[in-house]
């Protein structure tokens, strides 16, 4: 398995059970066996956080981060180089903030992946036309 950068729906489908929290549960399965841990930035964790916080309140957001220490995910801090390849990436492409800084961090490490999200064939054309 490549290395994956996960966007925050990505993360948020396998909390609430929505759709593609199967495809998601695989991959962090996945990840866990390989010893090979999925990538996601703390924009996009924030992303996650405030999400779940506002639609399913503070005690949804404890029990999601009780499970997600022990999910295999490294979380990036970002930094001034990595928030401009994703301000690029946001004024070229109509994708939210957080899913720039994601296709950054999938740039800066070279990762062969697109980030792994609901939408992974809209990634999947925007990674390699913009690569």
């Amino acid at each position: 398995m490549s290395a994956k950068v996960l966007d925050s729906f990505a993360l948020i489908a396998y909390f609430r059970d929505e759709p593609g929290a199967e495809a998601m549960e695989n991959l962090l399965v996945s990840a866990g066996k390989k010893d090979s841990p999925l990538h996601m930035t703390d924009v996009n964790y924030a992303e996650v956080r405030y999400s779940i916080v506002k639609k399913d309140g503070p005690e949804a957001w404890e029990e999601a981060a009780k499970i997600l220490q022990g999910l295999p995910i490294d979380f990036h801090s970002t930094n001034r180089a990595m928030a401009d390849t994703a301000a690029d990436f946001k004024a070229r492409f109509k994708i939210s903030m957080a899913d720039a800084f994601a296709a950054a961090l999938a740039r800066e490490k070279k990762l062969n992946s697109s980030p792994a999200t609901r939408n992974s064939r809209r990634w999947h054309k925007k990674s390699k036309s913009s690569g």
